[in-house]
């Protein structure tokens, strides 16, 4: 014990603390901090090391905390003999105490950041000029210009894993990577959705910084969906909250399109004319549930496709052959779902009227975020970042 407090005493860092813990405790150690960043290794050797962050069979992990807050974890390989619990619990509260005192500098500069960038979103920072300064003050300079990249991640399957938190440093590492004045933050506490705003000075950098945000992504949170979605430059700070509407429609949009994970807002096509609905989404609300909302209950409830049935017909130029062939059903099937449509929202596909309607309602479900029966794999607390309703 003498060593490791020595080392705390002498401000040594956590890297020699945790080596100081190691051969106090007889074992192999790497810790992680709350955002699953590694902090400190002190393994015998490079397979140690791995088999520690694979957390192996033999590996026991003690969460880290100071009072009733998490700050990591310690992950743990004893050699014989094994220490008592009383000894574990001094050391483990010792490193939790160092990593608290570290980490806390940086933490309260993330919380600046987040409030920064929610309020600059929300439109609550009404001057222009006190906007920019409190960009500069968080590193990031938006006097050129700027844009919003929304990074939105599902579950192929329901998992326990807290990723979320993993999501937030990924994205903002992905970012930082290309535009260093990037600022990330989750839409609300444990989002599966982040936001992102950049320096833009000359209208690609969102395209850059996604690009790397995806990469970073499929190497850091194997088996997930994403969906990134990009908005225009905004010259004038005051923008923002028009270019935070463009990236999470655009995003929205991703969701729905089978193969495409990042989309510019410029793409979204017809998507557009629902922008100023993403503000105060009551009508575009309204809208849906006078239009498809019965059939996505429908399709819920007895696990039918009439949902997708019209999407395609859509896509197919309200061909009836054609939506047969692509679903490899036949017309007269097809026909008999269309009289569904017809009894369940009072709107006939056979009618230019219906089917512009109909068309409506699929774009206002899919900018208010809405996941069709059987979409993406999703868990309480999944649905951060859709717009509310």
């Amino acid at each position: 014990m003498t060593e490791i407090t020595d080392a705390v005493r002498a401000g040594a860092g956590l890297p020699e603390i945790l080596r100081a813990a190691a051969r106090t405790l007889g074992a192999s150690l790497v810790l992680i901090d709350r955002s699953a960043s590694i902090l400190a290794v002190a393994a015998r050797s490079p397979a140690d090391e791995r088999s520690l962050m694979r957390d192996a069979d033999d590996v026991s992990t003690v969460e880290l905390k100071v009072a009733d807050n998490s700050v990591g974890q310690l992950r743990m390989r004893f050699r014989e003999p094994v220490p008592d619990d009383s000894l574990l619990e001094v050391v483990t509260t010792l490193i939790a105490s160092e990593v608290e005192r570290v980490r806390a500098p940086e933490r309260a500069s993330e919380e600046a950041a987040t409030a920064f960038l929610r309020s600059a979103l929300r439109g609550e920072i009404l001057d222009a000029e006190d906007l920019l300064a409190r960009g500069k003050e968080l590193g990031s300079d938006l006097s050129g210009g700027s844009s919003v990249v929304v990074v939105r991640v599902r579950p192929r399957s329901p998992t326990e894993d807290d990723w979320r938190r993993r999501l937030l440093a990924v994205a903002a590492r992905g970012a930082r990577s290309v535009s260093p004045g990037a600022i990330a933050a989750p839409i609300e506490a444990d989002a599966a959705t982040v936001l992102v705003l950049l320096p833009d000075n000359d209208g690609d950098a969102s395209r850059r910084v996604a690009a790397a945000i995806l990469r970073e992504l499929e190497a850091g949170l194997a088996g997930f969906i994403f969906a990134l979605g990009r908005s225009r430059r905004a010259e004038d700070p005051r923008e923002l909250p028009r270019a935070g509407n463009e990236a999470m429609l655009a995003a929205n949009v991703v969701e729905g399109e089978a193969g495409v994970t990042d989309m510019a807002f410029e793409a979204t096509g017809t998507y557009q004319l629902l922008l100023p609905y993403m503000s105060d989404p009551a009508e575009l609300t309204r809208f849906y549930s006078d239009t498809v909302k019965p059939l996505v209950l429908y399709d819920e409830q007895y696990e039918t496709d009439l949902l997708g049935t019209l999407s395609t017909f859509l896509e197919c130029d309200a061909n009836v052959n054609a939506t047969a062939a692509r679903l490899i059903t036949h017309r007269h099937t097809i026909r008999y779902r269309f009289e569904r449509v017809r009894e369940l929202t009072g709107l006939d596909v056979q009618s230019t009227d219906g089917r512009e309607k109909l068309s409506l309602g699929l774009k206002a479900m899919r900018v208010l975020g809405i996941a069709a029966p059987r979409g993406p794999a999703t868990e309480p607390g999944a649905e951060g970042g859709r717009v509310p309703r």
